[in-house]
């Protein structure tokens, strides 16, 4: 008997979901080639047809993956705005950018079909970080340490440019380099 569309998943398949999208996440991460979704399904100690209920095709858990990392970039702007200073908050909210854009990396040929079909947009993604750049940019400014004249949108575009330029892993001491002439230039004074 299936469940009802309204019916939330039972815990145990949200717990399963949740293992998947963590797991492949580490495996774009840090995989050196195509990223099996047998080895997925095994590190994350369920069957390939649990991975397949959820994540019925390869570009589906990208997908997914993809959007809970967007998500989890964007809440912790608000998490690290909690525990440091504005400044310190932004320019830490960069590095975890970085890391956001090394997870995309590993999923560029998947997470370019989803773009493609409209599944995944730029707009969409470049809003939801806007926002959260716009929380830590009006933080700093009502601490009066970052410049209250920054568009958010321009700050997401320049991390962006960082990354596009800096796309190997051996150029990350250089994206930080980079990320701190991006915060000299956002603070204030």
């Amino acid at each position: 008997m299936a469940a009802r569309p309204d019916t939330p998943p039972r815990a145990d398949a949200q717990r399963n979901r949740r293992r998947l999208i963590e797991v492949a996440q580490r495996a774009f991460t840090t995989g050196d080639g195509k990223v099996s979704l047998e080895a997925v399904a095994k590190q994350a100690g369920v069957g390939i047809g649990t991975l397949y209920r959820h994540f019925p095709t390869r570009e589906a858990l990208v997908e997914a993956v993809y959007l809970a990392e967007r998500a989890r970039l964007c809440e912790a702007a608000d998490e690290l705005l909690a525990e440091q200073p504005p400044e310190r908050a932004l320019r830490v909210w960069m590095d975890r950018f970085a890391d956001y854009i090394a997870t995309k990396r590993e999923m560029a040929d998947a997470l370019r079909a989803l773009i493609a079909d409209g599944t995944v947009t730029r707009s969409q993604a470049r809003q939801e970080l806007s926002v959260a750049v716009r929380r830590l940019l009006d933080a700093g400014a009502a601490a009066g340490t970052v410049r209250g004249d920054v568009a958010a949108e321009d700050v997401v575009v320049a991390l962006v440019g960082v990354f596009s330029v800096c796309t190997l892993p051996e150029q990350r001491e250089q994206a930080g380099r980079l990320l701190d002439l991006l915060m000299a230039g956002l603070l204030r004074g």
